[in-house]
């Protein structure tokens, strides 16, 4: 009698078997293609958020900044430069001792009469009252000189007319001019040395040299006609 146990044992074995080897193939198959899916998934960016969806209404474009509403600043003042105070030009407490006016050695300036000779001041200021009473100022531009400005004057006419011979019609040396001596006088303006070329002889004033109608000396006595006038001045001979 043949025993049918053992075939039929070792056919559901073998369907069991194949049964395990299938859910295993196509459970490798199901997770290779789970994985597949997810990485074409995230390949193609067709992957599901893992955030939940927020609704887009109202809500910025993608990629751009969210608007806010930046709080209002406070200005902050301009502020000025401060400088300080400029100090006021100091005014002087003393007044200046150098004149600008030409002085003569002894201090007296050379547009005053007062280092001229006793002589000729008192008669030259006779003669400036009655000028002022006609309505003419005589006005005196050179009196007493000190012999370095007499000798500084003849050195600046030698180099304008070129000799001494030339510059001395115009201006003496010191020891002969009588301008260092105080018994000469330069006025201005015109108008009164023409006064006083007509009147001066009345207080013994008179004009002495043709070629400078502004230079007077005492040279006669008062109402007393005046001396031809000389062409021009000369220079002694030493």
């Amino acid at each position: 009698m043949r025993n049918d146990l053992p075939p039929r044992r070792r056919g559901a074995v073998r369907t069991r078997l194949l049964s395990v080897i299938g859910v295993v193939g196509v459970g490798a198959v199901a997770g290779s293609l789970l994985l597949w899916h997810a990485q074409v998934g995230d390949f193609l960016g067709l992957a599901a958020d893992k955030e939940p969806v927020v609704s887009t209404v109202s809500a910025p474009a993608v990629g751009a900044p969210p608007a806010t509403t930046p709080a209002a600043s406070t200005p902050t003042p301009t502020r000025r430069p401060t400088y300080p105070p400029s100090t006021p030009p100091k005014t002087p407490t003393t007044t200046p001792t150098t004149s600008t006016k030409q002085k003569t050695t002894s201090g007296v300036r050379e547009e005053s009469i007062n280092g001229l000779s006793p002589k000729l001041k008192a008669r030259l200021k006779k003669a400036m009252a009655a000028a002022r009473a006609d309505g003419i100022t005589i006005s005196i531009t050179s009196a007493r000189r000190s012999a370095t400005k007499q000798q500084r004057l003849l050195n600046a006419a030698i180099k304008k007319y070129g000799s001494y011979k030339l510059a001395t019609r115009w201006v003496l040396p010191p020891k002969y001019s009588a301008h260092v001596q105080g018994k000469a006088v330069d006025i201005g303006p015109a108008a009164a040395m023409t006064w006083l070329n007509k009147n001066g002889w009345r207080y013994g004033v008179c004009r002495r040299y043709d070629n400078e109608p502004w230079h007077f000396e005492a040279l006669t006595a008062p109402g007393t006609k005046c001396p031809p006038r000389e062409p021009h001045a000369v220079a002694k001979a030493d």
